[in-house]
């Protein structure tokens, strides 16, 4: 089987390195940049267990047809993505692996419904420089059909990727989506700061920050009638208890989570591509539910405000000191 993997960040960077190592046929689709580092040096992925450096087959476009094709790029990338590489994608199957809701809407004007697969990525990376990765956590990979039912395909696909990952199959991938868009929420705070989750969050302001963002978020989604799905190891009652618990106790969870991730220092997707000097997914994560709120003519006031706040920072390049996001949010030490 030859798998191409197109996104060359923390997340591209992990699953063509663990495919690589576990033997498959994988080629990695880089920026220019990346890919003369890549051929020259490997990439080299950290873990828990050390620091490993993979031989990879990086090229800057794909270049021939290929079996399985993992697009890796952020979902606002995806159809800039598409249009580089749509010469050799007329027969291959595609899986998604974007955090948000809508990379399989953007790819299906392109593709069969019955070659598409989606997933949902449990494990956490920070992509630290060209060619080298960190993994912050393990967790499994999440298989699933955006628009048909599972089937012995969807089963095919999981037992391939099993070599390299914990595969698990999901019925219904798009509730599951969902609720990883939650899990997600987090994501935008750090990139006001530029800091780390870890050092974001050991300020139990910015704790409290996050379950009033959740609270507002599952309050949209409610009204829309969308069901959210339990996660294999993330059950859906343990975001219904975060936004219906006292909120001095919801943010003592949040500071405990968040701040216990991981023993590196957890840059999160948003603040990762900010620091990349590129656009972020918060359109596809908090400003999904803004999106949503906007439809049913209701109000998102924190949600759009850190959706702006956000893009400042992207347009910018400056980061929001603690104290100022403390004051835009009426938090009580700002």
């Amino acid at each position: 089987m030859k798998i191409a993997v197109i996104g060359a960040g923390a997340i591209g960077s992990v699953v063509a390195g663990y495919l690589t190592r576990a033997g498959e046929d994988v080629t990695l689709v880089a920026r220019e940049n990346q890919v003369a580092l890549l051929q020259q040096k490997g990439l080299t992925l950290v873990t828990s267990d050390g620091q490993e450096t993979l031989a990879v087959n990086a090229v800057p476009c794909l270049e021939q047809e290929y079996d399985l094709v993992i697009f890796t790029v952020k979902t606002q990338d995806l159809e800039a993505a598409y249009q580089l590489n749509h010469e050799y994608l007329e027969t291959p199957e595609v899986l998604t692996t974007q955090n948000g809701v809508q990379a399989d809407n953007i790819l299906s004007v392109h593709f069969e419904q019955q070659k598409m697969f989606s997933s949902i990525v449990m494990f956490g990376a920070t992509y630290t420089e060209p060619g080298k990765v960190t993994l912050n956590f393990d967790g499994d990979w999440i298989i699933g059909r955006p628009f048909l039912p599972v089937g012995p395909r969807t089963h095919a696909l999981a037992q391939r990727l099993q070599g390299a990952f914990a595969v698990k199959v999901a019925p219904d991938i798009m509730g599951m989506k969902w609720l990883k868009l939650f899990v997600n929420f987090n994501n935008g705070i750090p990139a006001l700061t530029g800091k780390s989750m870890q050092e974001t969050f050991a300020d139990m302001d910015m704790c409290t920050l996050s379950v009033q963002l959740l609270r507002e978020g599952v309050d949209i989604v409610r009204k829309a009638n969308i069901e959210l799905v339990s996660l294999p190891d993330f059950p859906k009652e343990r975001i219904d208890g975060l936004v219906s618990m006292p909120l001095e106790e919801a943010a003592a969870i949040m500071h405990k989570t968040l701040t216990g991730l991981s023993r590196e220092p957890l840059y999160g997707s948003i603040l990762q591509s900010i620091l990349r000097k590129k656009t972020s997914e918060i359109d596809f994560i908090n400003g999904e539910v803004c999106c949503l709120a906007r439809q049913m003519r209701i109000k998102a006031p924190l949600n759009d405000k850190i959706l702006a706040m956000v893009h400042q920072v992207e347009n910018s390049g400056a980061f929001f000191s603690v104290e100022d996001v403390k004051k835009a949010f009426n938090l009580a030490s700002g």
